[in-house]
């Protein structure tokens, strides 16, 4: 399989939902202009790594690597503010998946919220 660079043009699926990520390559683009005004107009830290991980993932704006992309925003925006990454290590796959889907079918946010609040739990008592 040959991986394209920059922003998609093409559709894709998301398996275990009947979500259709946006397949126009400029819909994609504008809609990740309007995720980063979204996200630079919160001032909570917690909030924008939380909205860079289920807006980039929502958005899939690239072939592949959505989610390593997604998280490694979300802990560049945790680390420039001085708090620690979150590594994701002890969430299970299904939960994580099942949260983001409610997140695309429904557009509630609260179950990959608490993904996420427990994960950086996790990670500022086992490692600072």
């Amino acid at each position: 399989m040959n991986i394209s660079r920059n922003i998609r043009n093409g559709r894709v699926g998301i398996s275990g939902t009947n979500y259709k990520p946006l397949d126009n390559t400029f819909q994609i683009r504008e809609a990740l202009e309007d995720m980063c005004e979204l996200i630079n107009s919160k001032g909570n830290v917690f909030e924008k790594a939380l909205l860079s991980l289920v807006l980039i993932s929502y958005i899939q704006p690239f072939s592949d690597g959505n989610k390593r992309t997604e998280r490694i925003i979300s802990n560049a925006i945790l680390i420039n503010n001085k708090y620690c990454p979150i590594s994701f290590r002890t969430v299970e796959s299904i939960e994580y998946k099942k949260a983001m889907l409610v997140f695309y079918v429904q557009s509630n946010i609260n179950p990959f919220k608490r993904v996420f609040m427990n994960q950086f739990e996790f990670a500022v008592n086992t490692y600072f």
